[in-house]
């Protein structure tokens, strides 16, 4: 990846371009593989090369994806790798218009399908994994009545653990660590509500 840092997506076109469920599916495919061609991509994703390859370059036309070394010998086919760490995408930079507030929210509701899309995904196959990754898979809810700061601190150390973990387990695969290590997924949500 180009960037160690995570990049924050501040502006309507490039939150627009990201906002495509296709153009989500294949950066999520992206950033687990690190590197990957179209042809790749689109066997992991179901779609035509010519639809995945469309779609990465609209990715990259915005910085969220760049042309990554060549591997291996066939030089004919372009790889592809994520342009940082990760994405963000922060409220307060769509709340100024009423198309940024209706985008982000479009997009937020977006990416919340395809994380219960995947959760879905894995209660359903549940059984076909073994009772170790079962048992340490995990579904939590909690209920905190906290300020704006409190919440905004408990964000700030949970994605700092997370990110911690993270690198460690890319570490150690990248160190041939492969044994038994599969893509993990963890959704967090942490919002005010009201009943």
């Amino acid at each position: 990846m180009a960037s160690n840092e995570s990049r924050r997506i501040s502006d309507l076109e490039t939150l627009k371009a990201f906002g495509h469920p296709l153009r989500m599916k294949l950066y999520r495919a992206l950033y687990i593989s690190r590197k990957a061609t179209a042809s790749q991509l689109a066997e992991q994703v179901d779609e035509a090369v010519s639809l995945v390859s469309y779609h990465l370059r609209k990715l990259a036309d915005h910085g969220l994806i760049e042309e990554a070394e060549q591997q291996g010998k066939d030089g004919r086919e372009r790889w592809w790798q994520p342009a940082s760490k990760g994405l963000n995408v922060h409220a307060e930079d769509f709340s100024d218009a009423p198309e940024k507030v209706a985008t982000h929210t479009a997009i937020g509701r977006l990416s919340f399908d395809q994380h219960v899309e995947l959760y879905r995904s894995y209660i359903d196959s549940a059984q076909s994994w073994s009772l170790e990754w079962r048992s340490a898979a995990s579904g939590s809810e909690y209920l905190a009545r906290l300020t704006a700061d409190e919440l905004a601190a408990l964000s700030r150390e949970v994605h700092e653990l997370i990110d911690r973990y993270e690198e460690l387990g890319r570490a150690r695969d990248e160190a041939g660590d492969t044994e038994g290590r599969e893509n993990v997924a963890m959704h967090l949500y942490a919002f005010p509500f009201r009943t």
